[in-house]
């Protein structure tokens, strides 16, 4: 059921800084405000398969399955290595630059999602968050579970468009020093490869 504790708990959730929040502020620092909206909707599109592994019970399979688990959490590992090395190369995904232009919408929205699509832990997320705040009827579970998840979606791409903003209004600033850009784009590489680190020492 939809309350005020699941708004607030949420809340926190979305506006904790991760790899979605990252993305966005590097695509928003890096290629400006549309850009940044189209990785804000990439992310929050990426939690759909994990919100309906939950709701179908398929993510009990995926984490009672350490082939599985594995298989999942080492490709989002590769992936977030290879979205620290583009902000390190030249004319990489993610490098702040001040002659870069803005890549298509699709791309940056179809990677973003990947970095959901691509966490394993997001599905037992949900199957700790939602059930909690649910009114406890079995013949409307299912209904309540898309209602709270669809809420929660609804807040993620609120905040991360947010997020993005800010940093695309912090870009011209940005983009005046190569010293900041070069600051940046290091710590952008080093921030995704830790992210890769953590995921690759969770567990199922």
């Amino acid at each position: 059921m939809l309350s005020i504790q699941f708004l607030i708990t949420a809340f926190v959730v979305v506006l904790a800084p991760g790899t979605g929040v990252l993305y966005t502020l590097a695509i928003g620092l890096g290629q400006g405000r549309r850009p940044a909206l189209a990785a804000a909707l990439g992310c929050t599109i990426g939690i759909v398969p994990h919100l309906a592994a939950a709701t179908l019970g398929l993510a009990a399979l995926l984490h009672s399955s350490a082939v599985l688990f594995t298989t999942v959490k080492f490709a989002g590992v590769a992936y977030l290595l290879w979205l620290a090395w583009g902000a390190l190369r030249q004319g990489g995904a993610l490098q702040v630059r001040a002659d870069r232009s803005a890549e298509s919408a699709w791309v940056t929205a179809r990677r973003g999602a990947l970095i959901n699509i691509l966490n394993p832990k997001l599905s037992l997320f949900f199957l700790a968050l939602l059930p909690p705040f649910l009114s406890g009827d079995p013949a409307t579970a299912t209904a309540e579970m898309i209602g709270l998840g669809g809420v929660f979606m609804a807040m993620t791409f609120a905040v991360f468009v947010l997020y993005g903003l800010f940093a695309a209004r912090a870009r011209d600033w940005i983009l005046g020093s190569d010293r900041i850009m070069r600051w940046l784009n290091r710590s952008f590489a080093a921030l995704f490869a830790a992210l890769a680190g953590r995921l690759a020492l969770e567990r199922a």
